[in-house]
């Protein structure tokens, strides 16, 4: 993919989180006392054992929940259609093609039809699929559904990008495909990206810093900025030096998992 040099760049926004707890019946505890700070234009992963509270983290960042205690403040834009999301799923709707999907936040915020079906052209166009632009969910593959998904969330030109592991169900090839083009279109527009994934292998290639998080109650047992060049190439996965940030993440995994001392 050629990187749009026309297009005009988006102001990423800062994320700032200051002790952030939330507890669920049980008592569950999910997150304990989360300090992170992401600056504007970075790309930041999010890793740590299953369950142990990742996509409460980001749904507190987005605002869809409420932490019980701690600060968490946003420099830059607070307009909500600044920030933009994708889940793991999908969530179209079947009875809209890929076009009208797509444009469904324009649409719901007010933007006359002729603005909002632009918008959503571009934004497919974007992610690469102006041949599928009138086709509906069941007519596209899974990876097709998350490039839509994916434009969806880029048509109100986001400030803040939160990901919740949107590739996991796919082919490891459309996987590392996708990777690649979600890095790509960071770099043409420079939003703060916000990524929850398992995967250490695409929390390396697609990150400047990696943030790990133990097992529940969650807590960052490392934040690191990774050591790679920042443009990521398929070919860059095959390197020694791509290995060696893989294997510092991997060694924080095992330690927040209890796995070693």
């Amino acid at each position: 993919m050629q990187l749009d040099s026309t297009a005009a760049p988006v102001a990423g926004v800062s994320v700032d989180l200051r002790g952030i707890r939330r507890t669920f019946p049980g008592p569950v505890i999910a997150l304990d006392g989360i300090d992170l700070y992401i600056a504007p234009g970075e790309f930041v992963a999010i890793l740590g054992p299953s369950g142990c509270g990742k996509s409460t983290l980001l749904r507190i960042i987005a605002g869809l929940d409420k932490p019980d205690s701690g600060l968490i403040q946003s420099a830059g834009s607070t307009n909500r259609q600044a920030v933009g999301y994708v889940f793991q799923d999908a969530h179209l709707l079947p009875w809209r093609n890929a076009l009208h999907n797509v444009a469904l936040p324009l649409e719901l915020s007010g933007v006359p039809r002729a603005e909002r079906l632009e918008a959503a052209t571009q934004a497919i166009r974007r992610v690469e699929l102006a041949d599928a632009i009138s086709r509906y969910p069941a007519e596209l593959s899974g990876g097709m559904r998350m490039r839509v998904s994916l434009a969806r969330a880029l048509v109100t030109s986001p400030s803040l990008l939160l990901l919740d592991e949107p590739f996991a169900a796919l082919d490891e090839i459309t996987r590392q495909q996708l990777d690649e083009h979600l890095h790509e279109l960071w770099r043409e527009r420079r939003m703060t990206v916000i990524f929850v994934t398992h995967s250490i292998m695409e929390a390396t290639f697609l990150a400047e810093r990696a943030v790990v998080l133990t097992r529940r109650p969650a807590r960052v047992i490392l934040d690191h900025r990774l050591d790679l060049p920042e443009n990521r190439t398929a070919a860059l996965r095959t390197e020694a030096q791509f290995s060696q940030q893989m294997r510092i993440l991997f060694e924080a995994l095992e330690r927040g998992d209890g796995k070693l001392p």
